[in-house]
């Protein structure tokens, strides 16, 4: 079985407040991005090891047992030992450290493929507590459509965002952004206008008023971000954001809006959708 799993952007992003569990409250809208990474599970020889992983694409550090889609496999063996040895093969597109959501996405494809693949029967409810464990992304990855997201995230409604009409155009410049260092300069604190609000205006209200709350100290700590969203804005986005933590940006443009690579920035990896 081979699976696309697809990235994701933030249309604003509030942190309120420092949870007692150690998280943030935050709310947000997660709008689905046709940049996809490719996951295939095969069934393996059983006397073969539990999980055969091998990657290609854009190198994925760190040891294997803590990616995502290794520790997905091992979250539901827990609760189906039957659960036979697998071969997987990861091939990396979507940039990581980038605030897109790639290896959550990753490792919820993996939990949707092995349901389906191996008769788990588990609903969309089962599956979105069984990517919660894995990450506070990863729920909004068991739907395919624009959420609003509250909790850690993990709190998820349907939302009313169509953004075909536009050209979204993604800017990764190379940067890892660390996610812990990025919520450490934050201070939380409740807003006047929430996401859902700002987001259910017109999309020409949104650059006055549609925030996401790590661009201050990420662009503060990397001046390059707020030179790309600049540059964006000058050749004729209608509204541009950060996703996540960082560091990747996103610009929406009317349809076919031709976009020059800026000269200040040769290492750009820029992606239209």
């Amino acid at each position: 079985m081979i699976q696309f799993p697809n990235c994701k952007i933030n249309l604003g992003l509030s942190i309120l407040e420092k949870r007692a569990d150690g998280y943030h409250e935050l709310e947000t809208v997660f709008y689905p991005i046709a940049l996809n990474d490719v996951v295939e599970i095969l069934p393996a020889h059983h006397n073969a090891a539990l999980v055969t992983f091998t990657h290609t694409g854009i190198p994925v550090p760190g040891s294997t047992e803590h990616n995502l889609c290794i520790k997905a496999y091992y979250l539901l063996r827990k609760d189906f030992p039957t659960l036979p040895p697998i071969q997987m093969h990861l091939h990396k597109n979507i940039p990581m450290g980038a605030g897109l959501g790639g290896g959550s996405s990753d490792g919820t494809a993996v939990l949707k493929m092995l349901n389906e693949q191996f008769g788990l029967l588990l609903n969309k409810e089962e599956l979105v507590n069984y990517a919660a464990q894995l990450g506070s992304d990863c729920p909004f990855f068991v739907y395919e459509n624009a959420c609003h997201g509250t909790g850690r995230g993990e709190i998820l409604s349907p939302f009313d965002c169509d953004l075909s009409n536009y050209q979204i155009i993604l800017l990764h410049p190379g940067i890892h952004i660390s996610t812990a260092w990025a919520f450490g300069q934050l201070k939380p604190h409740a807003k006047q206008k929430s996401i859902a609000t700002i987001v259910a205006q017109p999309i020409d209200t949104w650059k006055a008023a549609l925030i996401n709350d790590f661009e201050a100290p990420v662009f503060e700590a990397h001046p390059l971000l707020s030179e790309l969203k600049n540059y964006c804005y000058e050749q004729g986005a209608i509204y541009v954001s950060m996703s996540g933590s960082g560091s990747s940006l996103f610009g929406i443009f009317p349809k076919d809006t031709p976009f020059e690579k800026p000269k200040f920035h040769d290492a750009l990896r820029i992606d239209i959708i």
